[in-house]
């Protein structure tokens, strides 16, 4: 599911963070997680205008 998807990608990017990773690194997975967010409202605001 999604939300897995945002926690494991949460969590990748705090490692990654933690572990002092270069710029790039943390750069990119910090804008993966934002798509993942992007994706994640976006289908929960489809949902609440088909109901």
């Amino acid at each position: 599911m999604l939300n897995d998807d945002i926690c494991k990608k949460r969590d990748e990017l705090n490692k990654s963070i933690l572990d002092g990773k270069d710029y790039k690194i943390i750069y990119q997975l910090s804008v993966e997680l934002d798509e993942l967010i992007a994706k994640y409202y976006k289908e929960e605001k489809e949902t609440v205008i088909s109901i």
